[in-house]
Formats: structure tokens, C-alpha cells, sequence
């Protein structure tokens, strides 16, 4: 007999699961400040969302989101997995989700941010340092995103 898996990728995230996803962001230090509110708001203006549910029960586990303009750029954003479900696969299963996406398939360049020590984990699927001369640039008033707050 063959086993259902226990884990389901959605294009949604439902209202109630919001919780899960406050509660998978409040436990990052580059999330923690994100309120239910603020994250009700960022959901619908997201273009691709990415979420790993739990089927038994219907809990979210993994989530991250894509802003593109189906074409040029998409920038791969919030890659979380809920703290007790890491070493399970499932941020494999995100990032297989979002490379393999028809709606990103025509897209010249993905992109992210991350910390240098997840860089292996995302040169499996072609990610590179290598970006030319290009360097990120950021505006933010957020000092969780500044050098000042290095971890």
C-alpha cells in the first residue's frame, strides 16, 4: 500500500494558519518584530506563495514567497521552516517548489538573500555568490537588517 505524504505544498496560505506563519517569523531574529496584522497585508500583495502543510493537521510548517515580474526577476523571499520540522526536507521541498514553478519559468534571473552559512544549501539549485559587480543595496529602517545588528 502506498503512503500519502505527510506534508502538502499550497499556493495559499488559509487565515488560519496565519498564526502558524507569526509564529514561525517571530521565532527569526530577522522576523521576530512581525505582527498578524503586517503579515494579513503582505500576503495578498505577494505574487508566488509557497506553503507546506502538515495534512493530518492542516498546520502550516514551511512557507517562503516570491515578488516577479514573470520575466526579468524574481526574488525569493521568507524561506522558514517551522523550528521542530527542520531536518525533515522540507526547505528542499520549498526550493524545489519555487524552481520548478511554470509561472517562473520563462524568468531570467531568481534571486535571494541569505546567510552565508546556508549558501550550500541554495548552490544546489544554481544559486551563486557570483553576481557580477552588482552588490545588494538597502534602504531600511529596520535595524534588524543593518550591519550594527550582525549576528
Amino acid at each position: 500500500m502506498i503512503q500519502e505524504p505527510a506534508f502538502e505544498v499550497r499556493d495559499h496560505v488559509r487565515s488560519s494558519q496565519v498564526d502558524d506563519l507569526v509564529r514561525m517569523y517571530r521565532s527569526e531574529w530577522w522576523s521576530s518584530d512581525r505582527s498578524r496584522a503586517d503579515v494579513e497585508r503582505m500576503l495578498p500583495a505577494t505574487d508566488l506563495l509557497y506553503a507546506i502543510v502538515e495534512r493530518d493537521s492542516d498546520a502550516l510548517v514551511a512557507f517562503a514567497r516570491v515578488l516577479t515580474d514573470r520575466r526579468y526577476l524574481a526574488v525569493v523571499l521568507d524561506v522558514i521552516v517551522a523550528a521542530e520540522y527542520r531536518g525533515r526536507g522540507l526547505g528542499r521541498l520549498l526550493i524545489e517548489s519555487v524552481c520548478s514553478d511554470p509561472a517562473l519559468r520563462d524568468v531570467a534571473s531568481i534571486e535571494l538573500v541569505c546567510q552565508p552559512e546556508l549558501m550550500p544549501f541554495y548552490r544546489k539549485w544554481g544559486f551563486s555568490e557570483r553576481v557580477g559587480r552588482s552588490r545588494l543595496m538597502r534602504r531600511t529602517a529596520d535595524p534588524l537588517l543593518t550591519d550594527a545588528a550582525a549576528r
